[in-house]
């Protein structure tokens, strides 16, 4: 009897030795994925550090930039007037027009001197 215990034995030590392999194998594919996931979230971070650091200085150069033209037009305090910057587009408009109608006067001499 001894010899049909002791080959229920090995084979309940081979069944545990099997499932043991097998999950060590399971531990180290989910050790693989946990670190993939790591690496690819600090890859993420990353980018968003490097787009947040872009949209800041993005931020700051357009500060300065309307800084720059609130003063170039007079809008800060002590400046010119806000009748001026209405003076500088009603100007412009009028330029375009002025330069619609020569440019439409000269097409049109242009014709009668190739009919």
């Amino acid at each position: 009897m001894s010899t049909s215990r002791d080959r229920v034995e090995d084979t309940y030590e081979r069944q545990n030795d099997q499932r043991l392999d097998e999950l060590h194998s399971k531990i180290r594919t989910l050790r693989g994925v946990t670190t993939d996931i790591h690496d690819d979230v600090e890859r993420q971070n990353l980018i968003l550090d490097d787009t947040g650091n872009t949209f800041t200085s993005f931020a700051n150069s357009l500060t300065q930039t309307s800084r720059r033209a609130a003063h170039a037009f007079g809008l800060t305090s002590g400046g010119v007037k806000s009748w001026r910057v209405a003076m500088y587009v009603v100007g412009a408009f009028l330029s375009l027009w002025i330069l619609g109608k020569v440019w439409w006067w000269w097409s049109g001499s242009a014709d009668d001197v190739v009919s």
